[in-house]
């Protein structure tokens, strides 16, 4: 028996090892089981993005449920995981299930599950549905035939792509976009995003936009070592800005003129700044502990409410729900803003800086510096160290016994442990450790006033813990 796990962001598994049809069959009977007993005549939104198999492990997922009693509405051909967020708002449905690792290699797949409110299920209801997981599939699946099903009136396809164009169409001016002299390109990394955008920004330069269930063996996570052709792509073309997205489209990468990369950190700040500068909009901003400082900077400026919480957009959408938040994001690219859903949406997130360079008339690089002349400039890096699980958890024990008291050169005046270990050196200078939620790996953070300074402290790091 596998044991099942959900993560920081649904369970995730290396296909036809772990992740089968009869595993899947297995989360969706514990998924039916308890809509069933928290809801009357459930309902649920379904999605696949373009991994391999996708459609055979959604329809796997829709056969089951509609087979204890939950009415499937399910998406036509691939989908972006906000495509099926906004859905599951839009169908009045109780529950988005999308099948997705996200940004992990290739030989992933995953299953996340989304609340009826339209972002990630809240810690609580993931537990309990983990927890009513067999250990053994009792569906006969194969002996399910779709059609029928939709014969029946059990399950119904739907257009999500359709309805997430149209409910950007209504929120954003896109022929101010699509007119503008600005020249904006997109890396859809093989990923769900590809089609979306071809639509709603016809007179973008496209890169990565055509079926590869491989990715071409690379992760298609938004970071710049996945993305040099991008980059280069961007350095050579006169092009303004450029938007990349992770496999399902929720997280997003951004790159200036020049073919630099703006992290998630840089990104967060300029869409605070244009929202409450710009547009004069107010709110709570909530970010993931491995997030810059400078964003509670950011938040003093201008007077805004600033909130640190664990590492997991589902964290993060906890407060949305429940409280007015103007922005929730995390280190990773993930990224929500008020008067959208309250998830992660990588697309979403590109066409406000892509509006606000539109409305503005100002390069990303002049926003930018806007950013600086508040907070100063900074640097950030991630490394993630591909090491055995003795070893991670080794270096876990010592950072709880308070063992690493300087790293190099740099002297810990402080530590906070909301999420992880964040030893800080200074006010505006910290490294981070934690070991990922999703992967076997263990992560590495830096932020300083340099780029060269970042480097020096994820070096010192690693000398020093391993």
């Amino acid at each position: 028996m596998t044991k099942i796990k959900f993560g920081t962001d649904g369970w995730r598994a290396i296909i036809a090892k772990e992740y089968t049809t009869d595993n899947v069959a297995r989360v969706s009977i514990a998924v039916a089981d308890w809509l069933n007993e928290n809801n009357d005549s459930p309902s649920v939104v379904i999605g696949h993005d373009c991994r391999f198999a996708g459609e055979l492990f959604a329809e796997t997922a829709a056969k089951v449920l509609a087979s204890k009693g939950v009415l499937v509405k399910i998406a036509k051909g691939f989908v972006s995981t906000p495509m099926v967020s906004l859905g599951v708002v839009k169908e009045s449905a109780n529950l988005g299930v999308v099948i997705t690792a996200s940004h992990n290699p290739p030989t992933y797949n995953g299953y996340k599950l989304k609340g009826d409110f339209g972002g990630p299920l809240l810690p609580a209801d993931i537990n309990a549905v983990e927890n009513m997981i067999p250990d053994t599939n009792s569906v006969n699946y194969n002996a399910i035939n779709i059609e029928d099903l939709v014969a029946e009136g059990k399950v119904i396809y739907i257009d999500l792509e359709d309805m997430y164009c149209k409910h950007a169409e209504a929120n954003f001016d896109l022929e101010l976009i699509r007119n503008s002299d600005m020249n904006f390109a997109y890396d859809a990394m093989f990923g769900a995003g590809m089609n979306a955008v071809k639509r709603l920004l016809p007179k973008a330069t496209l890169l990565h936009c055509d079926d590869n269930p491989g990715f071409l063996g690379t992760a298609p996570e938004p970071i710049h070592r996945n993305l040099q052709e991008f980059s280069d792509l961007m350095k050579n073309n006169n092009l303004d800005c450029g938007l990349a997205t992770d496999g399902d489209a929720d997280r997003i990468g951004l790159y200036d003129s020049k073919g630099n990369f703006v992290d998630s950190h840089h990104i967060i700040l300029l869409l605070i700044h244009y929202m409450v500068k710009y547009k004069g909009m107010t709110g709570k901003v909530v970010t993931a502990f491995s997030c810059s400082v400078k964003v509670e900077q950011m938040c003093k400026h201008y007077g805004l409410e600033q909130e640190t919480v664990q590492i997991g957009f589902k964290h993060i959408a906890g407060k949305m729900i429940t409280e007015d938040v103007l922005l929730g994001g995390e280190e990773s690219g993930g990224i929500a803003t008020a008067g959208h859903i309250p998830e992660r949406d990588g697309i979403w997130m590109g066409l406000i800086l892509f509006e606000f360079m539109a409305k503005s008339g100002k390069s990303l690089e002049d926003l930018i510096a806007e950013v600086y002349e508040i907070v100063g400039p900074f640097a950030f890096e991630r490394i993630d160290l591909h090491i055995d699980n003795d070893t991670k958890l080794r270096i876990i024990e010592d950072c709880k016994r308070d063992k690493f008291t300087k790293f190099g050169k740099y002297e810990v005046e402080r530590i906070e442990t909301t999420d992880g270990f964040k030893f800080f050196f200074d006010a505006d200078t910290w490294l981070m450790i934690r070991p990922s939620g999703t992967e076997p790996v263990l992560r590495t953070y830096a932020e300083a006033s340099t780029q060269e300074k970042v480097f020096d402290i994820l070096a010192d790091c690693k000398a020093t813990i391993l």
